[in-house]
């Protein structure tokens, strides 16, 4: 199957030919003929398979349709625009990333978006939402925000996206996701997108969906085949060793790492540069600013390793990234398979590796039950396991607070980080506007 046998128009075709898009990932040959044909739509993918395009084309193709109806009718716009689709997304670096996506999706049309998140100002969001925008991409907490300023309009929105579902409720926003909907049209379209479905998500999708078409591109909570996956048993003590020791023998030039702790994730990255690799840390405490540049050093090859807590990583889409390792395991299950996804991607092959103590063996069997097979060992000579050492609990979490109280998605914060991140709200317009 081609893009051109989707019903896209050839502006579209034009832009996505120019991402290097050759022929549509089966979430976006699955999704998108629901999409376009107006029906509510529940999708299981895994991260890395294309989802943004897959709910972002036929968004883009249907919005393009309208307002070449309004033109043949001579019906010149009256006032502002009014939106008409809005996407939520769990974090900012997602958020960011669909917005780049739809950015370079719609360079040909006359299509306006927006980013809004927490943790910059919120006037310039509001200045930019004055004179209207076509589609809005949000996180919960500051499109709420927003709403309340009344600086956004949400009763003409004819599209609701959720994405990554499962990770906004994780994260308490199930809250606001339900203020949100009470604020829209009841007569509209949603599309929810998930790597993974719980009882939980599948709750939420009764009330919200209606009469939902289903696509499953990928098991539930299954990781990608394009992605090779080892254990590595090793002491805890000599975890940040062997890593070392595994990027420099291996010469990784790009590893993405996972710790469970924001304290943890920067002193490791200080370790491991103090051993001549260069790295840095993002995750919820840094400011926006710093992460999208540790980011950008990533992505860049100025940095070889990120290292990363699970809700700083949601929504980073790394192209070629060839290494994720799981320092620690999480403590949730399906969180494994989120993480990993961030290698494997668009077709491609990842390796993932977890370094696993004695102490996580019980979260290890945990994630093989959740996967339905078991993972490969690899072993280091030099790096085997004491039989001496006893197993100490992994300390439990405690449970997650909603969004606001954790300081996700903060509608403020010190003017050091508003004044770092003013630039970093895109606002996108098409050459052609």
């Amino acid at each position: 199957m081609s893009f051109d046998s989707l019903g896209l128009d050839t502006k579209i075709l034009q832009a996505i030919h120019e991402q290097n898009y050759t022929e549509p990932t089966p979430i976006q040959q699955q999704a998108i003929p629901v999409i376009l044909s107006g029906k509510d739509l529940m999708a299981s993918a895994q991260t890395g398979t294309g989802k943004t395009a897959g709910f972002g084309l036929p968004i883009l193709q249907k919005l393009h349709e309208m307002q070449l109806k309004t033109a043949v009718k001579a019906e010149p716009r009256k006032g502002k625009r009014r939106l008409y689709a809005l996407i939520l997304a769990p974090t900012r670096e997602l958020a960011a990333q669909i917005g780049e996506n739809i950015r370079d999706y719609s360079r040909y049309l006359a299509i306006r978006s927006l980013v809004v998140f927490g943790g910059v100002s919120i006037n310039p969001q509001m200045m930019k939402l004055r004179g209207g925008v076509d589609i809005l991409i949000a996180t919960p907490g500051r499109l709420l925000d927003l709403v309340h300023q009344n600086a956004v309009d949400l009763s003409s929105v004819k599209v609701l996206v959720l994405d990554e579902a499962d990770r906004m409720l994780d994260m308490g926003f199930i809250h606001d996701i339900r203020r949100v909907i009470a604020k829209l049209p009841k007569k509209r379209q949603n599309l929810m997108f998930s790597a993974t479905f719980s009882d939980e998500i599948k709750a939420l999708a009764q009330t919200i969906l209606k009469s939902p078409e289903s696509v499953a591109v990928a098991k539930d909570n299954s990781a990608s085949e394009q992605i090779t996956q080892y254990v590595h048993r090793v002491d805890k003590r000599r975890k940040r060793e062997l890593l070392s020791y595994l990027i420099g023998k291996n010469q990784w030039q790009q590893v993405l790492i996972f710790t469970r702790t924001k304290y943890g994730a920067n002193h490791l990255a200080e370790q491991l540069t103090k051993d001549g690799i260069k790295a840095s840390a993002i995750h919820g405490n840094k400011s926006q600013g710093a992460r999208t540049k540790a980011l950008a050093d990533f992505k860049s090859g100025q940095i070889r390793a990120l290292v990363a807590t699970d809700i700083a990583a949601r929504g980073l889409d790394i192209e070629l990234l060839p290494h994720v390792v799981n320092y620690e395991l999480p403590q949730v299950a399906e969180d494994y398979v989120h993480r990993i996804g961030r290698t494997g991607r668009a077709q491609n092959q990842g390796q993932a590796i977890s370094l696993v103590c004695i102490d996580e063996l019980s979260q290890l069997k945990s994630i093989e039950k959740l996967l339905k097979t078991s993972i490969p060992e690899i072993f280091t000579q030099g790096f085997e396991v004491d039989p001496r050492i006893k197993a100490e609990p992994v300390k439990k979490a405690t449970k997650r607070a909603p969004a606001k109280r954790r300081g996700v998605d903060k509608a403020s914060t010190s003017k050091k980080n508003q004044n770092s991140m003013k630039q970093s709200s895109h606002h996108t317009y098409s050459k052609t506007n």
